[in-house]
């Protein structure tokens, strides 16, 4: 006697079938939340106690970066400006703004400005300002078009495949230590031929390995190492 229709088999495989696209389909949906702005704030906003503009200072102004980032160079923190930084113009030019108030109050009392954090990096995650400049890492390479942001945001997801995409072939991102704070620096590919030490690049590639040579970067196999930024 048969207990089960014939479909009863079909319906199982449809099921078993099934099950394994629900749960594929699963695994797409958190993987792509995992990557939005939603968890990695890539592209936010972020409120802040000063509304300071990039965009205004850097390009309007022409201030260079390290004039408020003043450790980039020798530090693994690029460094808040302290208040006196800013004060060393406000303290004669729009001295009465009402939204720079939190700044003069700040420089009255010593309280430092309690800054929202833009780039935050997880604690178990080593990172060194300094390394990347020095190695020929621009800026815009990470921080995006900073110098056009009216409010600053976080530009890259700045999740391990993020760093990985650069440590895995640094050639690709590599430019002259002179135009690491240029943030209208082109690569040759897209732009002009760039000259080191007397050769002409016209290819990233090319100048990215010659870079990679003169400023003694280690192997991709060395630097996707755990303990490279998992210390």
């Amino acid at each position: 006697m048969q207990i089960f229709p014939r479909s009863s088999n079909a319906i199982a495989r449809a099921s078993l079938f099934g099950a394994v696209f629900a749960v594929a389909g699963l695994f797409w949906v958190v993987a792509q939340l995992q990557r939005s702005p939603y968890i990695t704030y890539a592209g936010v906003r972020k409120s802040q106690p000063v509304p300071f503009s990039h965009q205004h200072h850097v390009t309007g102004l022409g201030i260079d970066c390290r004039y408020c980032h003043t450790s980039v160079e020798q530090s693994s923190f690029a460094g808040i400006p302290p208040t006196k930084t800013c004060m060393n113009c406000h303290a004669q030019i729009w001295t009465n703004a009402a939204y720079l108030e939190p700044v003069r109050e700040s420089f009255r009392s010593g309280r430092s400005i309690e800054w929202t954090r833009v780039n935050q990096l997880p604690n178990f995650v080593y990172f060194n300002h300094s390394i990347h400049v020095n190695k020929g890492v621009g800026c815009n390479t990470c921080h995006g078009p900073v110098d056009q942001m009216p409010l600053t945001y976080q530009y890259a997801s700045l999740q391990m495949e993020f760093c990985l995409d650069c440590h895995r072939a640094p050639e690709k991102y590599l430019r002259p230590r002179e135009q690491v704070f240029n943030m209208r620096y082109e690569p040759p590919s897209t732009g002009e031929p760039v000259v080191v030490d007397g050769i002409a690049y016209a290819e990233q590639g090319k100048l990215g390995e010659a870079l990679k040579k003169q400023y003694k970067v280690r192997s991709a196999r060395e630097i996707t190492d755990c303990n490279t930024c998992h210390r």
